[in-house]
């Protein structure tokens, strides 16, 4: 498997960066999309089928919410037709004319009640949408999670960590985000829309008309603007990209940097990436704003024009100045929902196409299932068998016709060049991939007759590339088996020789290893690790370039630690340096997927083969 590193595990949060304030489906915003936005769509409804009792209360709710909303403008219209009949009888000198404050009274209860109602309702919605919400995108992590626990070792190869964390991150915070906010939002959008309409059309349609003649004027501008400033978003969100990966790049690897004279380079290339962002972000920001200012500008003409035909209508009695109100509300929240919507059909094109990628993962093809009747070896001792396996990454066969015996309680050397296929045959024994034909056996019985877990636990590994959590230095190590001892940890330090210099960290065993792990060196971390193994104490063991990251000194330690833990086991040690493995019982040596020599190292010498050859490239030097 490949390391994780910084650049891999970042990356997809790079897509979050972009457009400023119109970020995430804004006007003028590229906007991903789905490859199959039908089928996707009806994939994520699926997930909201158990909750369609909660989801209905949230359509009825957010309905009463809008539809009390939409009410307020034309109750609020009658409030001030009836103030100002009461203004203009007594004016005139009407008898008895008075303001009837009695009515406005109860037109101003009726107004505070709907509001409280609406915001009552808008809240409960809210409440239950959030909890559909998290239950969904909770139900979605765990079957990618489940889902990651049975996918083959060949799919994770296939993938930057950085991408596979993004599954379970960025792409279901999207979903989430989606749910829980715009799915109402469409609702009470659409809702309020279709009701505006209507309460406009029921007070003057000839008004309506005019309010409606701005809409296309509207769409036009907001399309031409969009098409220019996409394309400034889009080179926006690329130079971003270019930038944090070069400043990923550059400060991870500073000390290279420096040591090799480059920091002028550096600080040319950022400076020459950030001038383009400069240039980019400018333009796209700069065009973007501009869409509001015009679209105000021609709703501030249909306004003019409203406002002047209303006046006609109110001064020939046709229409009342509380309707002329309600009418001028109703046509400022008119354009709201419109440009609600639209960009609530942008953020649903980015969700659609966020799930299509939860949702690939989710069909990935899965390691092949356990057998119903496993069987387990209570008490292995360790002889392991290839017999005729068969193996390739792709359709090119890597291994043809493997056969190898590793008897109880020896040490089985491997080595050869690199892409020999050395790593991969630990792979298959594992059970990271599976063999394209063949079997292999331990103790008699075929690994496929066991259970993953039941053959991992027979097992302890030391791989070149450390894993270390974030934790103490006793944790790490006793991370190897459960409920380990203070006695127990320290033993297994002391015979991976990490012991003397966990002493002398100023913490000892409670010293907590960062994040990164650079709180200790390489050679360090691989003393925890060989502990680790120890303290697991294996009936099998795999070393795989166990010393890579050690000086010679350490390697001499670690290895007569080694010897000692090996002792009794049956031992795979993958090796580069020849050094450490000329004590083996037995050294296959692999080239091209084949075993084309095995033996003991004597043995090997004397062939003066290709292991000679090897050995003396290291050993022997002109």
């Amino acid at each position: 498997m490949s390391k994780i590193n910084s650049k891999e595990f970042k990356a997809p949060g790079r897509r979050r960066h972009g457009g400023g304030p119109m970020a995430g489906g804004g006007i003028g915003q590229p906007v991903e999309k789905a490859r199959d936005f039908k089928g996707n769509m009806k994939k994520l409804l699926l997930e909201l089928k158990p909750f369609r009792a909660q989801l209905i209360i949230v359509i009825i709710f957010a309905s009463l919410s809008t539809v009390f909303g939409i009410a307020t403008p034309k109750i609020m219209g009658n409030g001030t037709t009836k103030l100002a009949d009461g203004f203009m009888d007594i004016v005139k000198g009407v008898p008895g004319a008075k303001i009837d404050f009695e009515y406005i009274g109860m037109i101003v209860l009726v107004l505070l009640g709907l509001y409280v109602i609406s915001a009552l309702f808008n809240y409960v919605q809210q409440y239950i949408m959030a909890g559909v919400s998290q239950k969904i995108v909770y139900n979605l992590r765990e079957k990618v999670n489940q889902k990651l626990a049975r996918l083959p070792l060949k799919y994770f190869d296939s993938k930057t960590h950085g991408e596979i964390l993004s599954r379970v991150t960025n792409d279901i915070d999207t979903i989430s985000t989606t749910l829980q906010q715009s799915m109402t939002q469409m609702i009470t959008a659409v809702l309020a829309l279709i009701g505006i309409l209507i309460m406009m059309l029921s007070i003057s349609g000839w008004m309506t008309l005019i309010a409606l003649v701005t809409l296309p004027l509207s769409m036009l501008i907001t399309t031409f603007i969009a098409k220019f400033s996409q394309k400034q978003f889009a080179g926006q969100q690329k130079t971003l990209g270019e930038l944090n990966g070069h400043v990923e790049e550059i400060y991870t690897g500073w000390s290279i940097v420096k040591a090799y004279g480059k920091e002028r380079q550096s600080i040319d290339k950022f400076d020459e990436v950030n001038k383009q962002l400069y240039v980019h972000a400018w333009k796209a920001q700069f065009v973007s704003g501009v869409i509001m200012p015009l679209l105000n500008f021609v709703g501030s003409i249909g306004y003019v024009f409203i406002c002047v035909v209303g006046g006609i209508f109110a001064s020939g009695r046709s229409l009342s100045i509380g309707d002329i109100q309600s009418f001028i509300i109703y046509s400022k929240q008119f354009t709201q929902p419109i440009v609600q919507t639209a960009n609530i059909a942008n953020l649903l094109q980015s969700t659609v196409a966020a799930a299509e990628r939860v949702f690939d993962l989710l069909e990935e093809e899965e390691q092949l299932s356990e057998t119903d009747s496993p069987k387990t070896l209570p008490h292995p001792q360790g002889k392991v068998e290839f017999k005729h396996v068969k193996f390739g990454y792709t359709e090119n066969i890597l291994m043809n016709d493997l056969n190898v015996t590793a008897n109880p309680g020896k040490t089985v050397a491997i080595v050869g060049p690199t892409g020999a296929g050395k790593t991969t045959l630990v792979n298959l024994l594992m059970r990271f991939y599976e063999t394209g034909g063949g079997d292999i056996t331990v103790d008699g019985v075929s690994i496929y007759d066991m259970r993953r877990s039941d053959l991992r636990a027979m097992f302890g590994m030391v791989l070149q590339d450390t894993w270390l959590f974030h934790g103490t230095i006793r944790e790490n190590i006793a991370y190897g088996r459960d409920g380990a001892t203070e006695e127990q940890v320290t033993a297994a330090a002391k015979s991976a020789h990490a012991h003397h210099f966990i002493r002398t960290l100023e913490h000892g065993y409670d010293t907590v290893i960062n994040e990164e792990a650079t709180n200790i060196s390489s050679g360090q971390k691989q003393l925890l690790t060989i502990a680790r193994a120890i303290l697991a104490d294996p009936d099998i063991l795999i070393l795989d370039e166990a010393t890579s990251s050690v000086d010679t000194r350490t390697e001499v330690l670690i290895q007569r630690g080694m010897n000692k833990l090996m002792r009794g086991r049956t031992s795979f040690v993958i090796a580069h340096r020849l050094s450490t493995i000329r004590d083996a019982d037995l050294i296959l040596v692999m080239n091209d997927g084949d075993i084309i020599e095995q033996g003991a190292h004597a043995e090997l010498m004397e062939q003066d083969g290709f292991y000679a050859e090897l050995y003396n490239s290291q050993f022997v030097r002109a």
